[in-house]
């Protein structure tokens, strides 16, 4: 079996494709990486899909087959530009789009036709990683967690690992090993990451986003509007626990936004502070003794927000997972190569310390090739 294996990631921020192309042996190597952002239309059609609607049935099957359809592009892309054919991959590891998380009502739905991806790149396909732990009674998320132990733990001081895309979540390695159930591990999502100032940022700009916070960064935190939104219960929760989009989306942020005249900047450097506040309070409260903070995702590009993280975390190492060996965009696609590798070996890849699962499961449903 050959050590190749490649990840596809397509998260929250529905800003398109990410994949990895990895090796899995004595020394793992992240070797190439391939990005393919969503045409507008898709993600305007994505979007409109996390709503209820008529015919949602057949609307989310072929944006399905459309995601497989980009997904082998972008496969067979990078495969090209670094001279590999097909039979020199093990399988590809598939997360799919999320469209539903509902680990309280026992299912998550993410898209993407399996095997039609199966089908146009010629390679062993492993996705629907998350339904396996929800049926063991988990939350299903976030399952990178123990990626981030196997390949970012150590031995000799206390990580978090921050991963900030549209969700924010974070896991905790504790020292003493650095490899799968060796060591406590804490995982969960902490509450919005970009996601709602990339929905701002769009409806005020017309952009996708706002590189750096350079526009949030003109404006003031509104303090009574962010304590409305500190309010919201899910904060409180005690982990296990996950969201997504389900939660906190545009109608979320419209019942906060209920004062007159409010600048659209001070908004936007008051949705940064909830972010930063969210993340920073769940280390605080939740995580114990945390030596080294490395932050990954989109957000670890956003220097407003590293700033106010830096700030309110009063001197602890804070860095990304550039330094620990995997760019910052790059974790989670790593993660689900992973993931696939480890459903190959029949290994289980869910932490029910971090899931709430019974147990540990083999996650994912192959589709040869």
């Amino acid at each position: 079996m050959s050590a190749l294996f490649i990840g596809i990631m397509s998260g929250t921020s529905l800003d398109g494709v990410d994949v990895a192309l990895c090796r899995f042996d004595a020394n793992f190597k992240l070797i190439a990486t391939q990005f393919l952002p969503y045409p507008t239309d898709l993600k305007i059609a994505l979007l409109a899909l996390h709503e209820p609607s008529d015919n949602e049935l057949e609307t989310s099957i072929l944006l399905g087959n459309r995601l497989a359809s980009l997904y082998a592009e972008a496969v067979n892309k990078l495969l090209d530009a670094n001279d590999l054919s097909a039979n020199t991959i093990t399988a590809i590891g598939c997360h799919g789009q999320t469209i539903r998380h509902r680990p309280e009502l026992k299912f998550t739905l993410q898209i993407g036709n399996n095997a039609l991806l199966a089908e146009l790149t010629n390679i062993m396909v492993v996705g629907d990683f998350r339904s396996r732990d929800i049926a063991a009674g988990g939350q299903g998320a976030p399952l990178v967690p123990a990626f981030h132990q196997a390949i970012f733990g150590s031995k000799n001081v206390n990580r978090a690992i921050v991963n900030i895309g549209g969700i924010a979540n974070i896991t905790v390695l504790t020292k003493n090993g650095n490899h799968l159930n060796s060591g406590q591990v804490l995982g969960f999502d902490t509450g919005p990451g970009n996601m709602l100032l990339d929905s701002w940022a769009k409806l005020r700009l017309g952009k996708d986003f706002d590189a750096n916070g350079d526009w949030a960064a003109t404006g003031v935190v509104l303090d009574s509007l962010l304590s409305g939104m500190l309010a919201e219960p899910y904060f409180a929760l005690p982990p296990p626990k996950s969201t997504g989009r389900d939660l906190f989306n545009d109608h979320w942020l419209k019942q906060h936004l209920l004062y007159p005249h409010l600048r659209s900047q001070d908004v936007a450097r008051t949705l940064v502070a909830l972010t930063a506040h969210t993340i920073h309070n769940a280390i605080a409260q939740d995580c114990g003794q945390i030596d080294e903070v490395y932050l990954c995702g989109g957000g670890a590009r956003n220097t407003l927000l590293v700033n106010s993280l830096k700030e309110m975390l009063h001197g602890r190492l804070l860095a990304t997972t550039e330094d620990l060996g995997v760019g910052v965009d790059w974790v989670e696609a790593v993660a689900f190569a992973w993931l696939a590798k480890q459903t190959i070996d029949n290994k289980p890849s869910n932490l029910p310390s971090v899931t709430g699962a019974k147990g540990a499961r083999v996650l994912g449903a192959i589709y040869p090739k």
